[in-house]
């Protein structure tokens, strides 16, 4: 039985005072919440914050990124010791937004990517098509790449904790969600493509999320598909009454 993950990205949103408030609201509003994994992924200025707020209850603390040596002439970078540091079990790798605006390529993800596993960070690995690769046919070719050279080198061992997220490009902070087919189409073939890198038993343990534009309307039918394993939510996670409603989901 895989165990659902309900992750929230904050990304560039919020200061430290309001990441704190927002933080003690969802510790009250959730703390009843048993069967998912609830994770909140702020700013890394508000890390420490959030972690402070957050201890001692049901809610998990991630990064949305870091960089791949420990410590270094880096200047802006995060490491995974870092994150550690400040409470973090997770780190989102690959997120689009990443890819797009600030050169993420698939090699630099798979840096990431072991970097998060060698410091006992959970990776919430980020990927999906541009609606340009969508609309040529090429969805498959762009998410059999993505996840092939993401994963190259990580032991078969390892990959039961890696949380893989789908997520489309073009449904991204577009209100555009992929229907309920095309998202369990998609999270299918994912399964099938760990299938036949890895023993089937390795696949079906896999937890693989939806991304894009989910809200609290859409959120019960996308739970409802067996392929989907939990979600990764962006804009709607910041009100903390939406956010709770994303993880209280009820399964059509």
């Amino acid at each position: 039985m895989r165990k659902p993950v309900i992750a929230g990205n904050w990304k560039m949103h919020t200061t430290a005072s309001e990441a704190g408030l927002m933080a003690l609201e969802l510790k009250r509003l959730l703390a009843h919440v048993e069967g998912c994994e609830i994770v909140v992924s702020p700013p890394f200025t508000n890390l420490d914050e959030v972690h402070r707020h957050l201890k001692g209850s049901n809610l998990k603390l991630a990064g949305q990124n870091l960089y791949w040596r420990s410590t270094g002439a880096f200047t802006g970078e995060i490491s995974g010791p870092m994150l550690k540091s400040v409470g973090c079990e997770y780190v989102l790798v690959g997120h689009s937004e990443r890819r797009q605006h600030f050169g993420d390529t698939d090699a630099t993800v798979n840096l990431r990517m072991k970097a998060a596993l060698e410091h006992d960070l959970t990776p919430i690995f980020c990927f999906g098509e541009t609606l340009q690769e969508r609309n040529d046919s090429r969805t498959w070719e762009v998410l059999t790449r993505q996840v092939v050279q993401g994963l190259m080198g990580v032991p078969e061992s390892i990959i039961p904790r890696i949380i893989l997220a789908y997520e489309p490009v073009w449904a991204i902070g577009t209100g555009q969600t992929a229907t309920t087919e095309q998202a369990q189409e998609a999270h299918a073939f994912l399964r099938e493509l760990m299938s036949e890198s890895y023993p089937r038993f390795v696949a079906q343990s896999c937890r693989i999320l939806y991304g894009g534009s989910v809200k609290a309307d859409n959120v019960d039918a996308l739970m409802a598909l067996p392929d989907v394993d939990g979600v990764l939510v962006g804009g709607a996670s910041l009100d903390a009454a939406s956010f709770a409603r994303i993880v209280q989901y009820e399964p059509c």
